[in-house]
């Protein structure tokens, strides 16, 4: 029988079959879809034909598509519907599939091929786009070691192929100590927290097979325990359990993990001819070195820092009028934060999710899409890898235009977090395909399921990844959707939570979920004012994180990891009460893959421009401009990776901006 992975998906809009689909399918479909590859490869590489775009390049963005179809699927479900067979697999294929891709990279006579097309490259009558593949795949096969021969290309081989290890173990033990730790709570335990947070606790000692409410380390849960619980000592078991995820020694400690990690790309990065694996990996992206991420974010740090120790001292005061000596501690900042937030804007969570119910959220998301852009969102009816999975097909004036799937709710087998991804990309070649476009989330589950207004920013903010999948308009997969510079891909998501935002959304879809009321004008402006609260902790807390990153790459790798973060967090000033937002051993972006590494900063590298390009709208005289949404589509979402990110953006914008667009979009700097 044909492996249902590999057959012809006779499926509405080619979505995969996962009724037909189980865990032991997956093993032998890539062990052919592999081989098909080498092949696909292997005549590439062989053809007596003159090299020739279409014969080489061409030919190189049509093959692998059985190899795609497997590890879409695959990467899906283990990333967000895991179990052990899954985690087996995973650690089984990633050693494996970069020896296969570390061997393409490695083949020599297909790398003559793509540097006899390279040197005659302007010849060869190709469209702009066709010129931007070209030095994008000889880029690729460059810095993957092509050019390295003897001893050098066999070590490269062998440090990918052991990174792919490492960063598989880094994410199965982190996804285990989030899984596996939870604290269970008696009824006297839930004095002070709001309804919503005990209906979520509930929610989880049921997914845990408890009978009773418990506190797991899911954002979604813990954050607004920390938030609202008056239980210090319970803060504190919490806070403790969740900033020690893989460092709790045994099996499942990263901290060893990210250390050969860091050796390793020091390794790679030198191979390559590159002082450090930062100016290696920051060569690609806007940013272009080290010292450009160094300056955003010392220019950022300083009035955060000055902001968070402001906020600290005010805090501290307020936990000493509890009663409560000594200084503040990170488990205590959220509690009196939240105390602070409610008496300065008069604004409580308990009464707030209430309005922010998860059908009115991605209701509100869907119309936005369709004010700017002109899609229309239909259910679709199909199975899926969980049941939690809901599907839309996506249309502009009648035309299919992709397939949406959200998966929205938290639970112990996927990894933590929020992410999009295409389970398919928008393509023109060798056939025209439609994306399909996958956001996975980690909403708390209830019924009705209500969010936070961070939640619903997050839902709004993974939906702007999806548009930009949905979006593109490209020939080459290679260069579609998302497939631009790190420190480029997160502004279409950044920039969407804006719309979050424009106060007619709020009135239209903030309805409270039992009479259908409309959020209150007073409550929608305090939300608003609110906005920026808190900004100089969520700017240290993120600001650490990303300067430890480029730390940890800009120079030699360090011996102890966990030494190396202290001294950079003790050079930068951390306030004693703010934690990294994500702590060396459970910094997935950095360690479970190469994506974020050097590269954390990006998000802030993005709201740079984010904040500049919604002003775009602001000055146009409002939020569904027309010319400017056309703009936005045209020059950015449009486009993937087919010119380059500082050309696109100026193209939009006639500029780019500097960082004051984003401290005053923090509150950092006074707004006049």
């Amino acid at each position: 029988m044909t492996n249902p992975l590999l057959a012809d998906w006779q499926t509405p809009f080619g979505i995969a079959p996962f009724d037909a689909i189980s865990d032991a399918d997956f093993a032998p479909a890539l062990e052919q879809a592999l081989a098909v590859h080498e092949a696909e490869i292997a005549a590439i590489a062989e053809d007596a034909r003159q090299a020739d775009f279409d014969t080489v390049i061409g030919a190189l963005e049509a093959a692998g598509e059985a190899l795609d179809k497997v590890l879409a699927v695959f990467f899906s479900v283990a990333g967000a519907d895991s179990n052990p067979e899954r985690e087996a697999l995973q650690r089984a294929f990633s050693p494996k599939l970069a020896r296969h891709f570390a061997a393409i990279t490695a083949n020599k006579a297909l790398f003559r091929r793509i540097e006899t097309i390279w040197e005659r490259r302007e010849q060869l009558g190709l469209t702009d786009e066709q010129a931007r593949v070209l030095m994008l795949t000889r880029r690729n096969f460059v810095r993957s070691g092509a050019a390295l021969s003897g001893a050098d290309e066999a070590r490269m081989k062998e440090i990918k192929a052991r990174l792919a290890e490492l960063g598989t173990a880094f994410t199965q033990n982190l996804l285990a100590d989030e899984r596996d730790w939870f604290m269970e709570l008696g009824e006297e335990d839930l004095e002070g927290l709001p309804g919503f947070v005990v209906a979520a606790a509930r929610e989880a000692g049921r997914e845990k097979g408890v009978d009773g409410p418990v506190v797991t380390l899911n954002r979604s849960l813990i954050v607004p325990f920390l938030e609202s619980s008056p239980r210090r000592d319970l803060r504190e078991k919490a806070f403790r359990a969740w900033a020690a995820r893989g460092a709790n020694g045994g099996a499942t400690d990263n901290r060893e993990i990210a250390r050969e990690i860091l050796a390793l790309r020091e390794e790679r990065a030198k191979l390559l001819g590159y002082g450090n694996f930062a100016e290696f990996k920051l060569e690609t992206e806007m940013a272009k070195t080290p010292d450009a991420v160094r300056e955003l974010l010392v220019a950022v740090w300083a009035p955060a820092r000055a902001r968070a120790e402001a906020d600290a001292a005010i805090l501290e005061g307020m936990m000493h009028d509890d009663g409560l000596n000594g200084r503040l501690e990170p488990w205590d900042w959220r509690y009196y934060a939240a105390r602070r937030r409610r008496a300065e804007h008069d604004l409580d969570d308990a009464a707030l999710k209430p309005f922010l119910p998860l059908e009115g959220m991605i209701a509100a998301a869907f119309s936005c899409a369709n004010r700017l852009f002109g899609l229309e969102f239909s259910p679709l009816d199909v199975p899926l890898y969980h049941p939690d999975c809901r599907a839309w097909e996506v249309t502009r004036n009648g035309r299919h235009v992709a397939v949406f799937i959200a998966d929205y709710f938290a639970r112990g087998s996927k990894r933590s977090g929020a992410w999009c991804s295409a389970m398919r990309s928008q393509a023109k070649w060798p056939k025209e395909q439609a994306p399909v476009v996958i956001n996975v989330c980690n909403f708390a589950k209830g019924d009705p399921a209500l969010l936070s207004y961070d939640d619903a920013r997050t839902l709004f903010h993974e939906f702007g990844h999806a548009l930009h999948q949905m979006l593109s308009d490209v020939t080459y997969e290679s260069v579609s959707g998302t497939s631009v510079a790190r420190d480029f891909v997160e502004l279409p998501s950044q920039l969407y939570e804006h719309w979050l935002e424009v106060p007619e959304v709020l009135r239209e879809f903030a309805r409270h979920v039992e009479t259908g009321e409309a959020m209150p004008d007073a409550m929608l402006e305090k939300v608003l004012e609110a906005a920026n609260f808190d900004q100089g902790f969520q700017t240290v807390e993120f600001v650490a994180s990303a300067m430890v990153d480029l730390e940890f790459h800009d120079g030699p790798a360090p011996v102890d990891v966990m030494d190396r973060q202290a001294e950079v967090l003790a050079g930068i000033g951390m306030p004693d009460a703010i934690v990294m937002r994500h702590a060396t051993p459970h910094f997935a972006h950095v360690f479970s893959g190469d994506g974020y590494s050097s590269g954390y900063y990006s998000y802030m590298w993005s709201e740079v421009m984010d904040a500049d390009a919604f002003a775009a709208f602001e000055e146009a005289g409002g939020a569904f401009d027309p010319e400017v949404a056309k703009g936005l589509e045209t020059n950015i979402l449009s486009t993937g990776g087919s010119v380059d990110a500082g050309e696109l953006y100026t193209r939009f914008r006639g500029r780019l901006p500097g960082v004051e667009a984003l401290l005053k979009g923090r509150g950092l700097v006074p707004a006049g």
